[in-house]
């Protein structure tokens, strides 16, 4: 599994390699065999099998999501580009163009 404190260390194989790993974990969740998830992302059962191995040491991203898509975790890809947390500035030119009260005519 990748964690936070040894990521840094690893090389782009070794990070496809785990996240061969632990597609393996989804997809038996996922009560599917590799040849039905083959079958549904359109690559061949050799392909979902060196993934799972850690043998294919790079994989499309279209593959990827398809396969993410599959055993149900597309969510997940939210994580990989969270939303940019708006400056300090950029907030205090927010607040200035709130209105500080609110009058009704009468």
């Amino acid at each position: 599994m990748i964690d936070a404190d040894n990521i840094l260390g690893m090389s782009n194989a070794e990070i496809v390699q785990s996240l061969g790993e632990q597609f393996r974990d989804y997809r038996l969740n996922a009560n599917l065999t590799q040849h039905e998830v083959a079958e549904k992302v359109g690559v061949s059962l050799i392909t979902i099998r060196n993934f799972e191995t850690g043998k294919a040491k790079n994989i499309t991203l279209g593959n990827l999501l398809s396969l993410l898509r599959i055993v149900g975790r597309l969510e997940s890809i939210n994580e990989l580009f969270p939303p940019i947390p708006l400056s300090p500035y950029m907030m205090s030119k927010l607040n200035a163009k709130k209105p500080k009260r609110v009058r009704h005519a009468k």
